[in-house]
Order: structure tokens, then C-alpha cells, then sequence
């Protein structure tokens, strides 16, 4: 039977489950509302449901692949404890290998297909079932997956046994040493980008606009504040620009100036992916 949008809507709201698990059990009762409620329960789905509000601020980051290719994949849940379970581990390992395979960027794709270690269920409706054995809610919060251009690497780095984890992507002078190194210092001063270059006019406008009110207020001349205001700048560089930022290793050189030592002229980061638990894509 055709099931309706307005029979849909109403279940969610009674059980909280997600439209697609309820659309489904809809299908499967042939549209009896109250069957459809004990559906979802013997699913897990609404129990599911009911801890969705709950904050998911601890988990894991995991990275998956080799040099070529790389996903990279954050699954949140409530407690540092679950985080450390080996359910929920091989769970959220499954999950970035499945990234990998199928070449997902978005959690919204991932969430819509058929979990590898269980086929039966979609990757949404397994978090679902997982949060009911566990009893915590589980957030598959982001994914994506990095291709090396021809000729370039990938490196990762994992921090504090999944906190945050980081994919580099660096150029073919790039060593593999080096890579990791560089994926280590993102880890720790966490740029917002790799190069100037990459500064778009409306944040360097706004930067500039700041510096100069803060000059003009301190008192200063013109020809005084726009000196003030091109230092700041450079310093915004310094601060947020991966390659221009003192090497965590060795504060003396920048990122940029380690990779030309170590690497050779060329040698240069492309682009990089941080994830960081308590933060947000």
C-alpha cells in the first residue's frame, strides 16, 4: 500500500526515529500507526531516538588508507568510557573503512547505504541499533576521503589515541617523514589554511578593518596605523596559515622553510583535513 507523507510525519514525531526508518516500518505493517510504533521499538530505532538529544562530545577519530588514498572519520558518543569500548571501536573502524571503499564525503551518503557488517541495515539505522545495545548516543558526526594528485603523498596522524586525527596531502618531494611531521604540527597549532593565498578578500577585509579600528582608537596617526595595521596582517599569516606558521617542531623556521630544508625547493603541502572531537564540521 501507499504509505503517506502525513503517516510518516507522525511517526517520527511519536518515536523520534529517523523519516526513512519510518517510511520502512510503515512498508512493513502495512500501515497500521500503533505496529509501526512496535517496529521501530523492536528495531531499536525509537529507544534510539529518545537519546538523540543527549550531547555526544567524546569518541573517536580514525584514519583509514595509505598514501593514494585516505579517509578520515569522527564518531561521537557520550562517555570517554564508550569511546574506549571495543564495540564501539570496531564499529567506528568499520565505518571508515567503508568511507574508504565507497569514496564518501559527506555523512548524509554514508548514512543512506548499506552498512558493510551488516548489509541488512543501512549505516543510519546500524548507529541506531548500536545506540540501543550501548545505551549512549552515537553521532557519526563527518567524513571524507583524500586522493593524492599524480605523483603526491598522503600522511596522517592520530592524537591521543583518537581525539583528533589529521590527513595531509604533500607534493611529490614530499618524504613520507615529513608528512607525518607536518600532519603532527597541524595536529597542534591547527591552521585555517595552507597557504595565503587561500585567505579569501572578505576575511583579509575584515582582519584589516579590526586592525585599523584598534589602531585609530589606541590614537594613533594614519601613516602610524596602516604601518600597525600590515604588521598585524602578517601576523594573522603567521598565526592561521599553515605554511607560514613556526614549526611546531622547530619554532626558529616555519612549516614552509622545514619542508624546502628537509625536502628540497618544491617540496609544499597541498591541502590538509583536522578533526578534532568537540568540534564541528
Amino acid at each position: 500500500m501507499a504509505i503517506t507523507a502525513a503517516a510518516v510525519k507522525e511517526l517520527r514525531q511519536r518515536t523520534g526515529a529517523g523519516m526513512m526508518d519510518c517510511k520502512k516500518a510503515l512498508q512493513e505493517v502495512g500501515g497500521d500507526l500503533d505496529e509501526a510504533i512496535k517496529y521501530l521499538r523492536t528495531k531499536g530505532l525509537a529507544a534510539a531516538a529518545k537519546k538523540a538529544h543527549r550531547a555526544a562530545n567524546e569518541g573517536v577519530v580514525l584514519t583509514a588508507g595509505d598514501a593514494r588514498k585516505m579517509a578520515i572519520l569522527q564518531l561521537n558518543c557520550e562517555t570517554e568510557p564508550v569511546s574506549k569500548l571495543d564495540d564501539f571501536r570496531s564499529f567506528a573502524e568499520a565505518l571508515v573503512k567503508q568511507v574508504l571503499d565507497g569514496g564518501f564525503t559527506s555523512v548524509e551518503d554514508l548514512k543512506a547505504q548499506p552498512f558493510s557488517g551488516d548489509p541488512e541495515h543501512t549505516v543510519e539505522q546500524s548507529v541506531s541499533l548500536k545506540i540501543a545495545l550501548i545505551g549512549e548516543n552515537i553521532v557519526l558526526s563527518r567524513c571524507t576521503v583524500l586522493e593524492a594528485s599524480e605523483g603526491n603523498s598522503l600522511g596522517s596522524y592520530i592524537h591521543m589515541g583518537g581525539k583528533m586525527g589529521v590527513v595531509v596531502e604533500g607534493s611529490e618531494q614530499v618524504s613520507e617523514e615529513a608528512l607525518h611531521d607536518v600532519a603532527l604540527h597541524v595536529a597542534a597549532s591547527s591552521p585555517r589554511f595552507v597557504s595565503r593565498d587561500e585567505v579569501t578578500k572578505d576575511i583579509l577585509d575584515t582582519e584589516k578593518e579590526i586592525a585599523l579600528k584598534q589602531a585609530v582608537e589606541s590614537g594613533k596617526p594614519e601613516h602610524i596605523a596602516e604601518k600597525i595595521v600590515t604588521g598585524k596582517m602578517e601576523k594573522f599569516f603567521e598565526q592561521e596559515v599553515l605554511l607560514e606558521q613556526p614549526f611546531a617542531k622547530d619554532p626558529s623556521i616555519s612549516v614552509g622553510e622545514y619542508l624546502k630544508q628537509s625536502c628540497g625547493d618544491g617540496a609544499t603541502v597541498l591541502r590538509f583535513v583536522r578533526y578534532q572531537l568537540g568540534e564541528s564540521a
